[in-house]
Order: structure tokens, then sequence, then C-alpha cells
């Protein structure tokens, strides 16, 4: 059953904003309100840090032994696999994803928190030491992390962010996308009945955007003095004012950004699955990937074939309600963001670009912020659109003529997070792959982790760790004198 208003969690407790003030979230499918979501302000993310902090001093979190930790972790993944349907439903209600791969979410989230109750159970690093020496690590907790999560994929997001700080010891305050506040009210259930102490985990609502009431709890939790790490994921613009902000107060920072990645294909490609390929890392989970395929580019000898089947194959997607088990591609979460999209398509006409497919509402969706799958062929290096991160259903084509421009065009992609190469060469492939500046590169194949489970926690939880080592001398060590 959905809650009429949905309050902050603080202290093990559904709490009221201080403002007390509230704003309404609606239906991606529909555009009708669903909830009232308090407004967090300074006061709130204060009030939410004093518990985390009561908790990270007093409470038994951080000094369990990893095992006991441990036990925790996995009852969560355990108590997120049994609500896999409610976390899949909220998905769809909060972002406009289609149910279908909704349900892909929980499983996923649960995955990271059993593989950090593994890495946190596992043997600590040898330190090497002089003759007559032992050492050893002790870790510890960092303190207080903030964790600043987006809307999209946001229950996975969260579990990303949260996983490797608990499995540190740290007490947590998370501060979700106002846009989809469901899936981090679930989060709050999950893991108090996992048996997550009391301030363990607290969540302040509120808006991103600066001119917004809400702003005040992002901008009060990078901040706060008490608040030791800071995890930030989203769009390049907010994460760029973030960097700058936590650099000011001298904060931690583990940010991802938003950006794009792109698929060089090949005339000598099997152009049937990459054009199943890459139409599907653009379109699945609503395009809302940092390794979704918005940009392509084709070799001129196959460019024109290549686009009239994306254009195709693109028109025949399943465009509906994200709750139809049916629908393959749904709602965009928000009106704003529904009205950046179909802006981009038309400054990327008006700049020369040509539209063969979609762009517009689907027939028969008269309400809700549906955008039928889209694909802007002969998109130029010079225009705006062609390195304009998208987050949603839409394709860029560009040709090329040599590899060597191929590369400088993939180059030109700002923060790449995949790049795919289609070719029956694989010497040019692996002659190609390491020109590309991308984190990762695959030959002839989708992103089979494309769930974005392929980053394990392992790094995160050093991230939120303190570590200190301790060395001991045996009795006949000499000691030197003056």
């Amino acid at each position: 059953m959905l809650p009429e208003t949905v309050s902050h969690f603080i202290g093990g407790q559904h709490v009221h904003s201080t403002l007390r003030k509230t704003y309404g979230v609606t239906d991606p499918a529909t555009g009708k309100e669903y909830a009232q979501v308090e407004v967090g302000i300074a006061a709130d993310v204060n009030q939410a840090v004093l518990a985390a902090l009561a908790a990270l001093e007093a409470g038994p979190w951080p000094g369990m032994t990893a095992p006991d930790r441990a036990g925790v972790l996995s009852g969560i993944a355990d108590a997120i696999d049994t609500r896999a349907g409610d976390i899949a439903a909220a998905e769809a209600l909060s972002t406009g994803l289609p149910v279908s791969q909704a349900s892909e979410q929980a499983p996923a989230a649960g995955r990271l928190f059993r593989l950090a109750a593994d890495l946190i159970t596992a043997a600590g690093p040898d330190v090497a030491c002089a003759p007559g020496r032992s050492s050893y690590v002790v870790p510890s907790p960092a303190g207080i992390a903030g964790l600043i999560t987006p809307w999209r994929t946001p229950f996975l997001a969260q579990a990303r962010a949260l996983a490797p700080a608990l499995a540190a010891g740290c007490t947590v305050v998370l501060k979700p996308d106002e846009w989809a506040p469901l899936p981090a009210a679930l989060l709050a259930e999950i893991t108090a009945a996992a048996g997550l102490p009391d301030g363990v985990l607290n969540i302040v609502h509120g808006s991103l955007h600066r001119k917004a009431p809400g702003a005040q709890a992002r901008d009060a939790l990078i901040a706060h003095p008490r608040v030791a790490r800071l995890s930030f994921d989203g769009e390049a613009v907010t994460g760029q004012q973030i960097m700058l902000d936590a650099a000011t107060h001298r904060k931690d920072l583990s940010a991802e950004l938003d950006g794009n990645s792109s698929a060089l294909i090949f005339a000598d490609a099997d152009l049937d699955q990459a054009a199943d390929s890459v139409l599907f890392g653009a379109i699945a989970l609503n395009g809302q990937r940092r390794t979704a395929t918005s940009t392509i580019f084709a070799q001129r000898p196959v460019y024109d074939i290549l686009v009239s089947r994306l254009a195709q194959r693109a028109d025949r997607i399943r465009v509906g309600d994200p709750a139809d088990l049916s629908t393959q591609l749904g709602a965009l979460p928000h009106a704003d963001h529904y009205d950046r999209l179909t802006s981009c398509v038309r400054l990327g006409v008006r700049e020369g670009a040509r539209l063969v497919a979609g762009g517009r509402r689907p027939a028969g969706l008269p309400e809700g912020n549906y955008l039928a799958a889209t694909v802007l062929a002969d998109v130029e290096p010079s225009m705006k659109i062609f390195a304009e991160p998208i987050c949603g259903p839409v394709l860029r084509v560009t040709p090329f003529d040599t590899a060597e421009e191929a590369v400088t065009l993939a180059n030109a992609v700002p923060r790449a997070k995949a790049a795919y190469i289609w070719t029956s060469d694989l010497e040019q492939a692996h002659r190609l792959a390491p020109a590309i500046q991308s984190a990762s590169i695959w030959v002839n194949s989708h992103n089979p982790q494309d769930r974005q489970t392929a980053a394990a926690p392992h790094g995160s939880i050093d991230f939120y760790t303190q570590s200190r080592t301790v060395l001991i001398a045996a009795d006949d060590t000499p000691v030197p004198r003056f």
C-alpha cells in the first residue's frame, strides 16, 4: 500500500520535516500525483547526522566483528529478495521503468550486499615487515558517510553506495533523488527488518535543485563537519558543483557522473547482431544507464543500411504502461526530463541531424512522459547533440571512413564508461581497443553486466575504511641511540 506522505527516516523512526512542507511526486505513466514527500532542510540533516553519530559512537554497529556485520548484510540481501516484487513496483512507479526490467534490480542489489559480506570476512592484507617484527592492520570505519543517489535505477544505485559503507562499519545519511522517493522508503523498511541497528541508516528527502527548498538537504550534508565521506552518483553538471563544494569543505568524495558510451561498427561486422545489440543497449532500462549505447559510429559502406535497420527495429519497440509485462520501453521519470529529451531531439534536427525514428510521443498514449524509441542519423561532431548526455531512449548515428577516424570520434565522447567494437577483424579490434579512452571495451558483444553490478564494492569498502597498521618489535630488536 502506498504511503500518502513519504517522511524522513532518522534514528530508526519516521520523522516529519522541520520545515513542515511537502512536495508532490507524480506517476510518470499518467502524470497524476501519487504521494507527498517531506522537504528536508539543514536542520533535518543535522538531526540525521546526530543520529548517525550516536550510532557510530555508542551503537553496536562499528564495533561488531566482521562475521556479525556480514551476517546483517546477508540478512539485508535475503530481505531484498523477499521484497523483490515491491521493489520492482516502486521502481516502475517512481521512474517509469518497465516492471519486467525493474524486477532485475532487486536481485542485483541483493548480490551487492552478499558480495560486501563476503569481502569483509576475507583475510586482511599482509604487511611487509623487517626481520624481528610482526604487524597487522586494524580497519576501522571512516565515520559518517553521506550518500547522494540518482533517480536512475534508484534502488540499485542506493545499494551500490550503501553496501560498502555498511560493510566498512560506517553509519550513513542517505539523500535520495527527489523524483524517486519510494525505493529509499522501502530500503529503510528492509534494512530495519534485517536487524540493522537504529541510526545506522538515516534518510532525508529533498530536492537537488539549488532554487528549491530541498536543496538545503544536499548542501547541508556536504558541509556538515561530522560527515567524513561523501558519495555522489548522478548528472555531470550537479556532480561538478558537488566536487567543488566537497573540496571547499575538505571532504573525501567518491563521484560517478553521467556520461555516454559509444559503439564502433565496421563494414565487416555482423550487422544484424550489431544493430540488435546497440538498440538493446540504448533502450533497455529506458536508456538510463552509463553503458547505454547512445552514440553509434558506423563505417560508411554500411552506414545507410545500418541506419535503416535501426529505424525499423526502433519503430517496433513496444512503448507503454510500465506495469505491463509486455512493455519494452516505459515512461521517462519526470515531465522535466521528457521536455529536456524532446528539446535535444529538436535541437539535433535544427542542427542538421536526420530524425529517422521516434522523437515524439507514441500514438495512443496521450498522457504521461512517453517518448518513442528515437534514432537521429547524420549527427556530426560539431553539433551540440553529438556529446550531450542523454540518459534516455535516444540513439545518435555518425558515419566514419577509417579506423583512425572512428577512434578519434569515440574519444570525443566525454566521460565514456564503455565502448563497443563490432568487427570480424579481431586483430584490428585488439589494435584499436587500447586507443579508446573508456573504462571498458566490449568486442562483438553487448555488455552482459550492464545492470551496473560489474563494479564490485571491494575498492568502495576501502574508501569508507580508515586503516591503521600496527607493528610490534621482538624483545631483542635493537633501538638506535645517539
